[in-house]
């Protein structure tokens, strides 16, 4: 399985998968240029996409849908730009030729948010993100995982001391907005497992967080568990920087 996050945050959400003849593309947000363009970087064509996922409505995840209507799209929420719109529903299990998806119902403010586990014979991989909380119901199907795409979105000192309004930090610190550094280190911590290879820490806010800020609490979330594990490769995304787990 490759697996290539083109943009991760407020400006842009955007994950292509590949495998043998399969090709699934969550979400598409950021602009026209930046996704085309990663698209050929990667060495991807648009036209061999067979599904598009959509987590939810923000326009950071799908101000591009447009440019990809004509593929099947899949998604729990309602869209406009979507032709041919697959229904999709939290604990459904669905299989796109080569890869297997388990959609995850999730706790965002926009309604009908959705996380995604995708599965080849061989590897499994967790997408979370735009979530105030991870539910209890789907810890089952997120453990274990060979790789993880999971939002760290914010660092609570950090935020409280941006000049953002107060509603606006109240939302993101709700159980409806966003994983703080701290709740996404102590689910990953407690999922992870020995098969695990790949963590990628994403949706990183650049005005209420820093990559530097986001590793330095998985590691320390780590240390204070007494875990120490081998072989995993911890990264965290920039907004724009295509990052590549293969």
């Amino acid at each position: 399985m490759r697996i290539d996050l083109l943009c991760s945050g407020s400006k842009g959400n955007s994950c292509l998968i590949r495998h043998e003849n399969t090709q699934l593309l969550i979400d598409c947000g950021s602009t026209k240029k930046y996704l085309m363009e990663s698209f050929k970087k990667v060495g991807a064509c648009v036209d061999d996409t067979n599904g598009v996922l959509i987590s939810h409505a923000h326009s950071d995840h799908v101000s591009q849908l447009k440019h990809f209507k004509h593929l099947d799209v899949y998604s729990y929420c309602d869209l406009k730009d979507a032709l041919d719109k697959h229904d999709v529903v939290p604990n459904q299990k669905l299989i796109i030729k080569d890869l297997s998806i388990q959609f995850l119902g999730l706790s965002h403010d926009s309604p009908h948010t959705i996380g995604f586990v995708v599965e080849s014979d061989k590897e499994k991989l967790v997408y979370v993100t735009d979530s105030g909380y991870v539910p209890n119901q789907i810890k089952p199907y997120i453990a274990n995982a060979d790789h993880y795409i999971f939002e760290s979105n914010h660092d609570v000192d950090r935020l409280m001391h941006t000049n953002r309004p107060m509603f606006l930090k109240q939302r993101i610190l709700s159980d409806n907005g966003h994983l703080n550094n701290e709740d996404s280190s102590l689910n990953l911590t407690s999922l992870i497992n020995a098969k695990t290879k790949n963590i990628v820490l994403a949706h990183l806010s650049e005005e209420a967080n820093t990559l530097d800020l986001a590793l330095d609490t998985f590691s320390n979330v780590l240390l204070r568990k007494d875990l120490h594990p081998s072989g995993i490769d911890v990264r965290a995304a920039k907004q724009f920087e295509i990052l590549t787990i293969d």
